[in-house]
């Protein structure tokens, strides 16, 4: 069994390092895409506070569709270019959105939501994958957020 602990008084370099090498720890080993995303979206559940929504959306014939995550139900297919994930998966750009209702064409699969992350997972310069996390709270990512979750991106592309 896993237990893994996050100092929450710890500065967020230093817990997104945590994450990620909790991450490859957590991944060691096994090949199955869908295990590891399950994984990995319960361990982002368990690293950031204040969350509504932690979880994958996977690229499958030309759009994304919904992966293991943690959460109300969600959207479980999105275009390439719709919302914030559609966006994030059409320019292969992590997506900073501090207030999701002035984002144009956000899909609200949770009115709590406030803010949103969305990092592109990238294969070979491909988008694979999105991961994408959601808050209640107005602008509760900024950038050492988008840097920390990039790095996770980073390691965990050849494991999903």
């Amino acid at each position: 069994m896993f237990d893994f602990q996050p100092d929450p008084a710890q500065p967020k370099p230093e817990m997104y390092r945590e994450l990620v090498e909790s991450a490859r720890a957590l991944t060691h080993g096994e090949r199955d895409g869908v295990a590891n995303m399950a994984n990995l979206a319960a361990l982002l559940w368990q690293f950031l506070p204040t969350l509504n929504w932690a979880g994958f959306y996977r690229v499958v014939d030309g759009e994304l569709v919904l992966g293991p995550f943690v959460g109300k139900p969600a959207c479980i297919r999105i275009p390439f270019g719709q919302g914030v994930c559609g966006a994030a998966a059409a320019s292969g750009q992590t997506q900073l959105v501090p207030d999701v209702h002035a984002f144009p064409g956000h899909i609200a699969c949770d009115a709590a939501s406030r803010s949103e992350l969305v990092v592109p997972v990238l294969r070979d310069g491909t988008v694979i994958a999105v991961i994408d996390l959601d808050s209640p709270e107005p602008a509760r990512f900024d950038a050492e957020d988008a840097a920390g979750i990039e790095a996770l991106a980073g390691a965990i592309a050849d494991l999903i």
